[in-house]
């Protein structure tokens, strides 16, 4: 479809109708999801940490004091990576997916809201390609544990342990988490087309 234009001082203004008719297009050609060869994606999480609570990190018990106050089981590492899937996705978060006023997911273990993220990715037609996650808190240490949830958060992703990695950083006693009231996480994940794995 061509724009109508009109001359205005020596220059092309295009018609508002043209204009709108232009959005529409262009709307209308975006709400038809391209098959990118890759997709990249962001997850954040951060949960508050409180006596009671089993502290669970990539679906592994940390021996600790402390664990995460949440609706599910607060596996902040889950919560963050199942997000990045979704986000690499352009699908809802999982507040949006599993909201935490549902009484369902009261308790839930976190690998349910993992799963659902791998099986909409299998769906969409895409792999893992690689991950890469950081976990801040100030205690425990994670470093004793960083292969135990590596190789299980591997498995659940159905993913060579080589294209996943994890890291542990403090957080300088500095704020919330700095001052063990809180723990949280980023990761990073690449999605890549089946055919061109």
């Amino acid at each position: 479809m061509a724009l109508q234009s009109i001359r205005v001082s020596g220059a092309f203004k295009t018609s508002r109708r043209s204009c709108r008719a232009a959005r529409l297009v262009t709307f209308a050609t975006a709400a038809k999801a391209p098959t990118l060869p890759y997709r990249v994606g962001h997850g954040f999480d951060l949960h508050r940490l409180a006596e009671g609570y089993k502290l669970i990190i990539g679906g592994i018990d940390i021996p600790h004091t402390k664990g995460c106050e949440a609706h599910s089981d607060g596996d902040v590492l889950l919560h963050t990576v199942t997000d990045a899937i979704l986000g690499a996705l352009c699908l809802p978060d999982i507040g949006q997916l599993f909201p935490d006023t549902d009484p369902k997911w009261k308790g839930a273990r976190s690998d349910i809201f993992l799963k659902e993220a791998v099986r909409l990715m299998d769906e969409k037609g895409y792999v893992l390609g690689n991950l890469d996650c950081t976990i801040i808190a100030q205690k425990p240490k994670l470093s004793p544990h960083k292969e135990n949830i590596r190789n299980n958060l591997s498995a659940m992703l159905h993913a060579d342990p080589s294209v996943v990695n994890i890291k542990a950083k403090t957080h300088e006693k500095v704020d919330s988490i700095g001052e063990e009231r809180s723990i949280g996480c980023h990761a990073v994940v690449m999605l890549i087309r089946k055919d061109l794995a």
